[in-house]
């Protein structure tokens, strides 16, 4: 399975202007906000149309301007986990994660459900609403409702930046076995260093609507393209709980 995408978008005095890709990996795009990385995961979900260009997933065409093609959203077969989770607050946790799956029927949409409420450990919050469960629980909905299609691709922004640093990490757990299960491209925004390089296989790091430099996660660390580029990663290993060990040894994993 790959991704991939060559866009131009503008919006006022803002042009994202990117192309990258990926295979069956969990790609980081990395950057200051503002930089284009949210608008990116809307245009590949069909959210927001691009100016120019082609995003393909695989053999399929999402979006090709010269030939007019534009799949809707819901023909995209991609899960997405907004930032702020977007789960209905009227709904109980079963019905949020039910309402991932439309247009299945209902004796194999509740089996879904259910095998998505145990798989993420949630089957006992099953008629909690949101505002009864932790951060890091409706993390796991989000997920769940994400998943619960059997989707081709993951796009997750930012879903952990309100968690504190333990719940990030059990999410972080979380998403690498997600990651090993469903076998699928993920792609991961985030501003957290420590998080693009524990999880990510490359990293695009963008910058005013471009990408700036691209790699794996140690890779641009230790050796960046750019002051640009080193003045944006040094300002987010000074946010780590232990930046000198980040600076002295390569990401784990990697």
């Amino acid at each position: 399975m790959s991704m991939s995408i060559s866009i131009r978008k503008k919006l006022g005095s803002f042009e994202l202007d990117v192309s990258w890709e990926i295979n069956n990996e969990l790609a980081v795009l990395f950057g200051n906000s503002g930089s284009g990385k949210s608008l990116t995961l809307q245009m590949i979900a069909g959210l927001i149309g691009p100016d120019q260009g082609v995003i393909r997933l695989d053999d399929q065409l999402f979006f090709d301007s010269a030939s007019g093609t534009a799949l809707r959203p819901q023909d995209r077969e991609l899960g997405y986990v907004f930032q702020d989770l977007a789960l209905f607050p009227h709904m109980t946790v079963h019905q949020n994660v039910l309402y991932g799956c439309h247009g299945i029927s209902k004796t194999e949409r509740l089996a879904r459900a259910d095998k998505m409420l145990k798989r993420f450990r949630i089957s006992e919050l099953w008629d909690r609403l949101p505002s009864q469960i932790s951060g890091g629980q409706k993390q796991r909905v989000a997920l769940a409702r994400a998943l619960i299609r059997r989707p081709r691709a993951l796009l997750l922004d930012e879903p952990f930046s309100a968690l504190d640093a333990s719940l990030r990490l059990e999410m972080g757990r979380l998403l690498k076995e997600v990651r090993q299960e469903f076998n699928i491209p993920i792609v991961l925004i985030t501003h957290d260093l420590h998080e693009a390089c524990e999880l990510g296989d490359t990293m695009f790091v963008y910058t005013a609507g471009k990408i700036v430099q691209s790699g794996k996660p140690d890779e641009i660390i230790y050796r960046p393209s750019s002051l640009d580029v080193q003045d944006l990663v040094q300002g987010s290993v000074y946010q780590l709980e232990r930046p000198a060990v980040l600076l002295q040894q390569p990401c784990a994993g990697n």
